[in-house]
């Protein structure tokens, strides 16, 4: 059953999510809420969300008391202009907050909406800067209780079906060109061969448009003789893919272009070190040569050799994992991410 709605008068914040299908705005909604309830009165509207968040349907959403403000935190296009529709033709008396990922030039309509909200938020440097105003920037976090390492490695693979003497290489996310997946698939080609104990597995969803480049990848990696060493499991339920991660040795994360980009931070938070592209914000979570390392984009032959080396350095990468989760739980828990945030709405609420 959904989480009971708090009072009107309990509610300070509203964080829609007008996109049924997971996402990583999704995500980032689903992760930050229940940490925020404990600081402020927070519910979700949408659909597409958990039932363990609280959450109330949009007409109520909309119908809200005029009695004080409350403030709108959207992160999609369409909740922003949802946000002036509440306002400006309902009368909600809604602060409107947009949270702002992209990492490139944002279309007329874009920047039009992001010029009515009364405050921003970019999840990066890099995403600041192509705003025409000022943002607040505010890193994503993880939750290093969720994310975390496995006691028993070898009895989680075993209970995953996965090999439980592999060096086991993981790549997060839809799979597609953006990500970078085929990148990796041709790093993998030219370096499995020298280290027999690779393997390499891929989850998350393929959309029916990216069927033939899948199926390609996989029809590249039994040519090359390693179709046996790499496996594309699907889309997985949620916990299932925290065990992953738990699971691996290396985590890879070579996007062409990336918003955010919050794979890396869970990899690290579960003791994974990262080999991640110059994309999104992997340059400001990942320390080069410590927890992992950063390589340029779209560049396969950097890729190889960073695989090369983590793949034959044993060692390298137990302290590597070692540093990384420490790495996360000091600068990038999620309470930390929840708490930046709550102090935007309090300041636009007072």
């Amino acid at each position: 059953m959904p989480t009971p709605a708090p009072r009107s008068s309990l509610i300070e914040v509203v964080a829609p999510n007008l996109k049924r299908r997971l996402s990583g705005v999704t995500a980032t909604v689903v992760r930050l809420v229940p940490v925020q309830a404990r600081m402020i009165g927070i519910v979700t509207t949408g659909p597409g969300l958990p039932d363990n968040l609280p959450h109330v349907p949009l007409a109520r959403a909309a119908t809200l008391p005029r009695d004080r403000w409350r403030v709108w935190h959207a992160r999609r296009n369409t909740e922003m202009l949802l946000g002036l529709v509440l306002r400006h033709l309902l009368r909600r008396r809604y602060r409107l907050l947009f949270t702002s990922a992209a990492q490139r030039a944002h279309t007329g309509l874009t920047r039009w909406l992001i010029r009515r909200q009364d405050a921003v938020i970019a999840t990066s440097p890099q995403a600041a800067g192509f705003l025409e105003r000022p943002a607040t920037v505010i890193l994503h976090g993880v939750d290093t209780d969720v994310f975390r390492p496995a006691p028993d490695r070898a009895a989680l693979r075993r209970d995953l079906g996965l090999d439980p003497d592999a060096v086991l290489v993981g790549c997060f996310g839809r799979v597609r060109a953006q990500k970078g997946v085929d990148l990796l698939v041709e790093a993998a080609i030219r370096v499995f061969p020298r280290h027999p104990r690779a393997q390499l597995i891929f989850t998350g969803r393929i959309t029916p448009d990216n069927r033939a480049f899948a199926g390609d990848l996989m029809a590249r990696a039994r040519a090359a003789g390693i179709g046996d060493r790499v496996r594309f499991l699907g889309e997985i339920p949620w916990e299932q893919v925290v065990r992953h991660y738990q699971a691996l040795d290396l985590f890879a994360a070579p996007a062409r272009w990336e918003g955010f980009g919050l794979t890396p931070l869970e990899a690290m938070a579960c003791g994974v070190p990262v080999i991640a592209s110059r994309a999104g914000a992997y340059e400001a979570l990942i320390r080069d040569g410590d927890t992992g390392t950063l390589v340029p984009r779209d560049d396969a032959d950097a890729l190889a050799r960073a695989l090369d080396r983590w793949l034959g350095d044993d060692a390298a990468r137990a302290r590597a994992g070692e540093v990384a989760r420490r790495h996360v739980v000091r600068n990038h828990a999620i309470e930390v991410e929840a708490r930046a945030i709550v102090d935007i709405y309090l300041k636009l609420l007072a």
